[in-house]
């Protein structure tokens, strides 16, 4: 008997004992039956619980690191210390990103209702990191599209799907439109089936369409009296002592896009109209007046070839652009509007060589009226899959300004009055780049690539400047206008989810 009721108040204890165990353990929650898969849109949406909406979470990681370069991404050294070649540049600059975007939609009676956002959070050598724990925010896309119209921060309607980057990774291959960090814009797309669609919009003239440096428009007038300033990008970057001469915007640019996009590839026709507006001829003063606004325009051609008998994945991707007036629509993203790149084979007599461009939509001198520059540019790549692992891409890009004879001569002569010298020629430049990048991608979405990018500066000065000081680390001293070139190098490893 004692040993029975042994028996029974071990076996109780022991439940006890497995109870209290069990208690402490966490409940497993049931099936997620709220969070569902929303296929209407393709892979990696779900239905936020309780609603109708279905949203998509991405983004990348990115770590990378250029060589001889001015800036990111692979930035040449065309300007800065960078150009000037000095000890104050960095020649290797490091960046690391982090990309997060959010895609909604739904579906109305009206059609799909989309939102889209795109952040990045990224630190760069040399960079400006003192917003977000010493590196910086920015936003790329912000934008509702609704009943076919598109509100917000989006690619510009007048840009192609690879935008300045056909076959490579820098953010500065030239010779056409480049707004892959997103433009402000109010537009409207059409589609009309099998892959052809048509849009016109509405957009903002600030960032991407005006000046990268000191000016857009140039006032060549007495330009003598400071040849110093502009901290050596050029000596001629806007006026003396670096004076903005644009105004505030009063008309957004207004851009049409006609697109085929079908299995074979695209072709893509786009035009945009561009106010330009100068502040005053004397830019602290409005009684001294001010020339009249002028209209520039920039056209684009574009083709991209699928399905190529040199492999599966195998793409040439190609874009011309032609602007008058407009000119950042040819030399776009995020490259400077001066130019300013030295080199030491110079003539005896003089310290070093130089070679200056200026990519600003027109010059006027005070009474006058704005001449507007005209520039042209074509860029393309060939891109080739070796296996599902290894690519490989081959890219360049020549991009042309020309000042026209009266713009040219006032610039001319604009420039004299600040540098003296005895050269002769014109303010007309060239700028050709060629380079190649293979990327390997070991695992889905991890790719590390490496690239290299040739870049010559081809300006139509000849001759030497008279004793001057081009700012930053340069000496007072006798410079020769001559061509120069770079090479720049970039290595990136990125992890997409």
């Amino acid at each position: 008997m004692n040993f029975v009721k042994g028996l029974m108040l071990g076996s109780t204890a022991a439940l006890m004992v497995t109870a209290a165990q069990a208690a402490d353990l966490p409940l497993k929650a049931k099936a997620v039956e709220y969070v569902k898969v929303c296929s209407l849109y393709g892979a990696g949406f779900y239905y936020i619980p309780g609603t109708d909406t279905c949203i998509k979470l991405g983004g990348f990681t990115r770590a990378e690191v250029a060589f001889n370069a001015s800036g990111m991404t692979e930035t040449p050294a065309w300007n800065g210390n960078a150009g000037q070649g000095n000890r104050l540049s960095n020649n290797t600059i490091f960046r690391s990103r982090q990309d997060i975007n959010i895609d909604t939609r739904t579906a109305t009676e009206y059609g799909v209702v989309r939102t889209y956002f795109d952040s990045v959070f990224t630190w760069t050598s040399g960079g400006s990191q003192s917003t977000v724990a010493g590196g910086e925010l920015g936003v790329y896309f912000a934008f509702v599209q609704f009943a076919g119209f598109t509100f917000g921060k989006a690619v510009s309607q007048f840009s192609t799907p690879w935008n300045g980057a056909p076959g490579n990774i820098t953010s500065n291959l030239l010779g056409g439109d480049d707004t892959s960090t997103g433009i402000n814009q109010i537009a409207y797309t059409a589609e009309f089936g099998n892959g052809i669609s048509g849009s016109i919009s509405l957009e903002d003239q600030s960032g991407y369409r005006q000046a990268q440096g000191v000016s857009s428009l140039v006032n060549v007038t007495g330009l003598g009296s400071s040849s110093s300033a502009n901290n050596g990008t050029t000596w001629l970057s806007g006026a003396a002592a670096g004076t903005n001469y644009v105004a505030g915007t009063q008309i957004p640019d207004i851009v049409g896009k006609i697109r085929v996009d079908q299995a074979w590839g695209l072709f893509q026709v786009s035009a945009a109209a561009h106010q330009n507006r100068a502040s005053y001829y004397n830019a602290g003063l409005e009684t001294s007046g001010h020339p009249d606004d002028k209209w520039g325009y920039a056209v684009l051609a574009a083709l991209s070839l699928k399905n190529l008998p040199t492999g599966p994945g195998d793409s040439i991707n190609l874009d011309a652009t032609y602007a008058d007036g407009a000119i950042r629509y040819v030399i776009g993203g995020t490259s400077p509007n001066n130019f300013s790149m030295f080199g030491n084979n110079a003539i005896p007599g003089a310290y070093q060589s130089v070679a200056i461009g200026s990519a600003i939509d027109g010059v006027f001198t005070t009474g006058g009226g704005i001449e507007t520059t005209k520039a042209w540019g074509i860029r393309g790549a060939f891109n080739h899959n070796w296996n599902p692992y290894w690519a490989t891409s081959i890219f360049g890009a020549y991009t042309s300004v020309d000042f026209g004879s009266t713009g040219g001569a006032l610039y001319t002569q604009g420039l004299r009055n600040a540098v003296g010298g005895t050269f002769t020629g014109n303010p007309n430049f060239n700028i050709a780049q060629i380079g190649t990048r293979t990327a390997w991608t070991p695992v889905k979405n991890l790719t590390f690539s490496g690239e290299v990018i040739y870049t010559r500066i081809d300006q139509n000065y000849t001759g030497t400047t008279g004793t001057v000081n081009p700012g930053a680390t340069k000496p007072t001293a006798v410079y020769q206008f001559k061509d120069q070139d770079t090479w720049t190098g970039a290595f990136r490893v990125q992890r997409t989810f």
